[in-house]
This record gives structure tokens, sequence and C-alpha cells, in this order.
């Protein structure tokens, strides 16, 4: 006589019981079970229901099929209260108990990875686990059912990575922007959020997005990238990061421009590893996902609008509060609106050795879209006197870029240095110049400089930290 699932003496040890009552011979009723089920008060335990064999003749399943019949067997308010490893185990020997009742083939292969979809599903992301725990993977990009991109060493792959159709994909989305008090549906179909471990998540639906719910994901690696792994992997030379770590101890304020994927947060978590201990830093941001080591943060995020179109909170909003919260430095994750002028005009008054990104293709692109973004809030405010406030705000420019053979490199660190009749000029401290390729398609280059004195030599003297330039301009 077969059994489901394993007798009481074979479980491992602490994980909670199946129906731990042998099945009665086929047909015959089953008798209760010996122990109690999830859906009884204080259960401990998945409870098997048996079904009759209706006939004789092997009927092949679908996969699809089996699960619901799985699904009808497990009480997930009970199930949410184990963890993953032991609803798989437990979803395992319900799958293994229905395949013996109704002659199913099913390899244990098959088998394992039935569980494995259905306790991911229940507990977690669906197939999107195993992609969330690869070390491997920067970014995550779901286009459809069977159209899952992923970035590895800043090059796109398709991977085999399934999902059963629109619906789950929507499942799991809704999931993701639950979990941050967020929410997307038909009337909201488009969210930024993030995941409890930091990462970025862009949802977007039907009807905006037209064949399918589309999620893109960006992850941050587990370990932060400071300046030195930087230098490690190519991002920069030892010169370069020895200037952007004095930029953070003088309290030079940073401007980080580069494409969408360049590389921005992470270059400006790695600066932001050199502001004090002892200073109070407040953070604004759509969606959290600077990662701070110093004691004193605070961090701020927008609120989108209710679906009656109120309650919404701005970065520039943030910015104002901001300003009443006595801090020694301000870091927006990323300027794109008229909260340009807002952070501007904290940095020219008393905040210096603030932080911030923008989307720009170059030093000089990004000052005219910071003048772009001041106009949409100050419409009346002249050019030039806009001008003005980015040259008094601004010290350096840092520019990272994504490069053709997949390296995120910094490319150009400019110097605000003044205002020439009606244009904003600059002197680029360091300038990426590419010469080659190697034989695995590696570009090549060095960095040259115009070795002028900045106009900020002033604050390094104050610091102590002007000699330490002069000999990190002269190893460029």
């Amino acid at each position: 006589m077969k059994k489901f699932g394993r007798r009481p003496d074979d479980m491992p040890e602490g994980l909670p019981a199946l129906a731990t009552s042998p099945l009665p011979p086929m047909p015959v009723a089953p008798a209760p079970p010996a122990s109690p089920s999830l859906s009884s008060p204080g259960a401990a335990s998945f409870e098997v229901t048996p079904r009759r064999e209706e006939s004789a003749v092997h009927h092949p399943v679908m996969p699809a099929s089996l699960r619901e019949k799985v699904i009808e067997q497990i009480d997930p308010a009970v199930a949410a209260t184990v963890s993953r490893d032991i609803l798989r185990r437990q979803v395992e020997e319900i799958i293994h108990g229905i395949a013996n009742q109704d002659r199913l083939e099913l390899s244990g292969r098959e088998q394992v990875m039935l569980a494995d979809e259905i306790a991911d599903d229940m507990t977690g992301y669906g197939p999107l686990r195993p992609l969330l725990m690869d070390q491997s993977i920067s970014d995550i990009m779901i286009n459809g059912p069977s159209n899952v991109y992923v970035e590895r060493s800043g090059k796109l792959e398709r991977i085999a990575v399934r999902f059963r159709d629109n619906d789950h994909i929507a499942s799991v989305a809704q999931k993701i922007a639950a979990q941050v008090g967020r929410r997307v549906d038909e009337s909201s179909p488009m969210v930024d959020c993030r995941l409890p471990d930091g990462s970025r998540v862009n949802i977007i639906l039907p009807p905006l997005a037209i064949h399918s719910p589309c999620i893109s994901i960006r992850k941050f690696p587990s370990h932060r990238l400071n300046l030195a792994g930087m230098v490690e992997n190519g991002s920069m030379t030892p010169a370069i990061a020895k200037l952007l770590e004095i930029a953070g101890r003088s309290r030079l304020n940073v401007l980080v421009s580069g494409g969408t994927g360049s590389g921005k947060t992470t270059l400006l978590n790695a600066i932001s590893q050199f502001i004090g201990h002892n200073e109070r830093i407040v953070t604004i941001e759509d969606a959290a996902e600077l990662q701070l080591q110093q004691p004193h943060v605070i961090s701020l995020e927008t609120r989108p609008p209710s679906l009656e179109g109120t309650g919404q909170v701005t970065q520039r909003d943030l910015l104002w509060n901001a300003l009443r919260m006595r801090p020694d430095r301000i870091v927006v994750g990323e300027v794109r609106g008229a909260e340009a002028f807002d952070m501007l005009q904290a940095m020219n008054t008393g905040h210096d050795g603030s932080i911030s990104t923008v989307h720009a293709n170059s030093t000089r692109d990004a000052l005219t879209r910071v003048e772009n973004m001041v106009q949409m809030g100050q419409v009346n405010l002249p050019s030039r006197a806009i001008r003005a406030q980015i040259v008094a705000a601004l010290d350096l420019i840092v520019q990272v870029e994504r490069m053709r053979d997949g390296q995120r490199r910094i490319v150009q660190v400019s110097e605000v240095t003044g205002l020439e009749g009606e244009v904003i000029t600059t002197n680029d401290i360091a300038a990426f110049e590419y010469k080659e390729e190697d034989v695995h398609g590696r570009i090549l280059g060095t960095y040259t400089s115009t070795n002028a004195i900045p106009k900020f030599k002033s604050r390094l003297v104050y610091f102590g930290l002007d000699r330490a330039w002069a000999e990190a301009m002269r190893q460029i």
C-alpha cells in the first residue's frame, strides 16, 4: 500500500508534518487525519486531501493542472507562516502523493522543479528568485512571459526563465509594489519602487505596455563597491580615485552625470564614503536606493498621488523640508525637474559638500540639463541669473559612461570655473582618451589633464588637502 509523503519518523527534524496518517487503499474513503490540517485553528501541518481514482486508465496531466491540484490543498494563510524551505519540502510531498495517486509520469526532477515554482510564488517573486540571488546579474528585464533578459558584465543576454502568462507577471509586480506601500494596477499602471535589498524596480502594466506587463530591476551588489574596488575593476585609475576622495573630504559640491545604467548611483555611494561620520546627512530620492555608511543619515522618499489625485509629495517638497532639518549635507539621488533650483539654492546657502546625479551625455550637457530643469520651475528667471547660480553652486561634474565593451568608466572630470558673458566656463581636470582595443575587445585608453590650478584651491588649503590634490594631478 502506497502512502503520501513520508512517515513521521522519516521527516527532517523541525519540519512540520504533512498528513501523518496513511491513506487507506483506494477506492475506500479516507479516515479522518490524525493531525490537524492547515485550515484548522493552530494547525501546523498540511493536510493532503485524498482523491478517488476515477479510472485505472492513465490520463496524462499537464503541469498547469497539477499545479492547480497542489494549490487547492494548501492554505495560503498558514503557508505564509513557514519558511520557504519548509514550504517547498511539504509541497514536494503533496506533489509526490498526487503523482502516485493519479499515476502521473513525473520524474523526481520535474517534481522538484514544480515544488520550487510553487514555493517561490507563495513566498517570494516566482521565477525572479534565482535571478535576484545571482550576484553576476546587474539588471533584470521582463518583457513578457517568455521574453526575459539580464545584464552580466555590461552585456545583455536572453535567458530561459519563463512566467506562466501575463497574469503571473502582474501578480509578481503587485507583490513587489505592495511591500513598499505602493500599488500598481490598471488605474495606476506605472510605479517606481524598491526591493528589501535596495534594488530599484520599475513596473509598467497594460494598457500602457501594449503586449505584456514589464518589470525592470536594477540590482545592487551585496558588497558595497568603493573607489578602490572601482579602480580594481577598471572604472578609473588610482589618481582619479584620489581626486574624488579629496572632493568628498573637502566638501566640494559634486554632480555625477551619465546615461541610464552607467553607474551614477554606485559612484555617488562610493564618493559618499568620505563624508565625515560627525555630519548630518539628508538623502532625497524617488525610490530609496542610496546606501550611505554614516551613522547620522535621514532618508526621505517621494510619494505618488492617491487615486483621488491627492497626497503627492515631490522631491521639491522634500528639499524644502530638508532645509528645516539642519542638514550638513544634502544628497539628492537624481535631479530631474524643478527641484534643481532648490538644490542649487541649498548648495549656495551653507550646505556645501552636497552630491547629486543627473542624466546627461557629457559634463557640458549636464550644465545645460540643470539650466533647463531650473527653468521648468522658474520660468521668469533670466538665463544669466540661472547660470550664475550654477557657477556659484557646483564645483565638480563627473561623467560616467558604460562603454561598448560593457565596462563602466569615468570618462570626464570637469571643474566649473566661472561665467564669461553668457557662457559657463569649465576646465577638464581629467578626460579619458581612447587608444585601442585589446585581443579580448576591452577598450584601452589614458587620461589627460590641463593641470590648471582649480578655483577651489583655497578650500583644499583649508582642509589641508592641496598637496594631495597636486600629487594626484601629477599622476594623471
